[in-house]
C-alpha cells in the first residue's frame, strides 16, 4: 500500500510541474513533447511521464496525435472564443448554485483569496510581458474559490480545465494583452463585492464582462501578438 501511495504522490507530482512548465510557456506551441527527453528533465521513468502526459491530454493541456506522440496545443482564436462562452456559462451556474450552499465561513476565505491576489505583484522586471506564476497561481485560487461552493466536481473540474486552457493563450498573448486599458484590481473587486453579497445575477455578468475582455485584448493584439510570434501556430 505504501509503494502504492508512494507511486501516486510521484505521478501527480509530476503531472502537476508539466502543467505548471506547459502553462509558464516552457514549450511552445505545436511543439513535441518527448518521453526520453521529459524522463532525463524531471528524472523519472518514461511510465510515469506518460500517464501524466495521458491525464494532461484529458484536460486539454496536451494533444496526442496517433502515431506521433503527444504535442503541446497549437492555438486558435476561434477556439478561444468557444472557450470563453464555455467558461463564462458554466461559471454563472456554479455560482447561481454556490451562493445559494456556501456557508459563512466561505466569505472569509474567498476574501483573504482576494487579499493574496491584491497584494501579489502582477508582473516583474525580468519579464514585463507576462504575468508571474505567483500572480497565475493567485489569480486561479480567488476564481477556484467562487465556484467551488456549488460543490459539484464535475463543474468545478470542467470550470479549472476551461480557466488553463485560457491562461495557456494568455501566457502567449502576453505582449498584446500588456498594455490593454483595464482595472484588473477594480473587476476582481466589483466581482468579490458582488460574490459576499451573494448577487449570483450581477457576479455572473461581471465573470463575464472580466473574461470578454481578456478575450478581445488578445483578439485585438492578435496580429501584433499571437500571430506576429513565429513560434506560435495559429489556426484560422
Amino acid at each position: 500500500m505504501a509503494k502504492r501511495t508512494d507511486s501516486e504522490t510521484m505521478s501527480k507530482h509530476i503531472r502537476d510541474t508539466l502543467r505548471a512548465d506547459i502553462l509558464d510557456g516552457r514549450w511552445e506551441p505545436g511543439d513535441r513533447l518527448q518521453l526520453t527527453h521529459l524522463s532525463e528533465h524531471y528524472e523519472t521513468s518514461s511510465t510515469v511521464i506518460r500517464e501524466a502526459l495521458t491525464r494532461l491530454v484529458g484536460d486539454r493541456l496536451v494533444t496526442l496525435r496517433p502515431n506521433k506522440g503527444f504535442f503541446v496545443p497549437e492555438l486558435s482564436l476561434a477556439d478561444l472564443s468557444d472557450i470563453v462562452e464555455m467558461r463564462c456559462v458554466n461559471e454563472q451556474l456554479a455560482i447561481s448554485l454556490g451562493f445559494e450552499r456556501a456557508p459563512l465561513e466561505w466569505e472569509s476565505e474567498l476574501m483573504a483569496a482576494h487579499h493574496t491576489l491584491e497584494r501579489t505583484p502582477r508582473r516583474s522586471d525580468e519579464d514585463p510581458d507576462n504575468h508571474t506564476p505567483a500572480w497565475n497561481h493567485a489569480h486561479q485560487r480567488f476564481h477556484d474559490k467562487l465556484v467551488e461552493a456549488c460543490g459539484v466536481s464535475l463543474l468545478t473540474e470542467m470550470t479549472r480545465t476551461l480557466s488553463d486552457l485560457i491562461q495557456l493563450y494568455g501566457r502567449w498573448a502576453g505582449p498584446a494583452t500588456r498594455d490593454a486599458k483595464r482595472d484588473l484590481d477594480k473587476e476582481h473587486r466589483d466581482i468579490l463585492n458582488a460574490a459576499l453579497d451573494r448577487d449570483a445575477e450581477l457576479a455572473g455578468q461581471l465573470l463575464r464582462a472580466h473574461y470578454e475582455t481578456t478575450l478581445s485584448a488578445v483578439k485585438n493584439g492578435g496580429e501584433v501578438g499571437l500571430a506576429c510570434l513565429p513560434h506560435v501556430k495559429m489556426l484560422k
